[in-house]
């Protein structure tokens, strides 16, 4: 079967499109977005910045410092926090579905009622962050850690775990349909799931 041109470059198309499928997506703001005196870019420092209810979708805040800030219901769907620091922040019922935060640093931060669907965390640290009635479903949490941290009521159905680490941290009531474990560390977790 010979491949005409328009079938050529529909081929390639797709299989570019293929290829940075899982890759955070470009920023659709503006080169200079400024919210509330911060800068909206890779790198940069905002510790306890006001953003709340900002709308972040998409942004590249790549190794950002968030230390503090105030991220409640800011929307941050599709925003690549890859490597952010967002130790105290309160991101309490922000939307950061299909988020890349791979080696993010979220230490005693709240996520209560956050929706990290569909997310990377990969390596991500959740030390002493409250994840109650968080929506971590489907995200990809490989090595991520959890220590001490509370996940009460959090949705965890379906949400990769291989290798992360729950030391002592609180389960309970939480829904782990389909959830996968291999490897997890689960030393002195109440609620884990001990059998997996």
């Amino acid at each position: 079967m010979m491949l005409t041109l328009p079938r050529l470059a529909l081929a390639l198309g797709l299989a570019v499109a293929l290829a940075h499928a899982d890759e955070p997506p470009a920023s659709s703001l503006a080169a200079e977005t400024v919210v509330n005196g911060c800068r909206i870019a890779p790198k940069t420092q905002c510790p306890g910045a006001d953003l709340r209810h900002a709308d972040l979708k998409a942004a590249n805040l790549a190794g950002a410092n968030l230390t503090g800030a105030d991220l409640r219901r800011a929307d941050l769907r599709m925003a690549n926090l890859t490597g952010a620091m967002l130790d105290g922040a309160d991101l309490s019922g922000a939307r950061i579905n299909r988020g890349y935060l791979a080696g993010a640093s979220l230490k005693k931060a709240r996520l209560v009622g956050t929706d990290l669907e569909l997310s990377r965390l990969m390596r991500a640290d959740f030390s002493d962050a409250d994840l109650t009635a968080a929506s971590l479903e489907a995200a990809r949490a490989a090595y991520a850690v959890f220590h001490r941290s509370r996940l009460i009521a959090t949705n965890l159905q379906e949400t990769k775990f291989n290798g992360a680490n729950f030391w002592e941290a609180t389960m309970e009531g939480s829904v782990i349909r389909y959830a996968i474990f291999p490897e997890a560390f689960f030393e002195g977790c109440q609620g884990c799931p001990h059998d997996w």
